[in-house]
């Protein structure tokens, strides 16, 4: 590296690009007027983001009613970061959730893509615009040790 490239400007507040939105097709299902396949557009969440989720995903662990710990609910925590991602369909949109007769996005999220693989095509995709290049069992166990 050169020094020009060991400046500290690089890093400087505003320098960073911003995250940009990215279109995915999750489900062949769901059409246009015309037919064409809907795109459903993610845009990557910001560290902070991420940890208050995985804080509301965590839930105790108790052994013969004795709390021993707590643990990260994973699935729960991939669903949750799934919506915080996905700007569209926007998964908390009240008359979304009203039409499906629910309350919580998750919920929801899990009804629109209810077909095999649709659901886990999502969430995959929400892995790679968030940057986690491995799976979350993968996750699961760096946090483990």
């Amino acid at each position: 590296m050169t020094t020009a490239t060991r400046s500290m400007d690089m890093f400087m507040k505003g320098k960073a690009k911003q995250a940009v939105t990215e279109e995915v097709i999750v489900s062949k299902r769901y059409v246009d007027e015309d037919g064409n396949t809907i795109p459903f557009v993610l845009k990557a969440v910001d560290t902070k983001r991420i940890e208050d989720l995985q804080d509301e995903c965590t839930v105790p662990q108790f052994k013969k009613g004795k709390k021993v710990g707590e643990e990260i609910d994973w699935k729960r925590f991939a669903c949750r970061l799934a919506v915080e991602t996905t700007v569209f369909p926007n998964f908390r949109d009240a008359e979304l959730l009203s039409s499906y007769g629910l309350v919580d996005p998750c919920d929801l999220v899990k009804e629109i893509l209810n077909v095999g693989g649709e659901y886990a095509e999502l969430i995959q995709a929400v892995q790679r615009v968030n940057g986690f290049d491995t799976d979350f069992e993968e996750l699961v166990e760096e946090a483990k040790n």
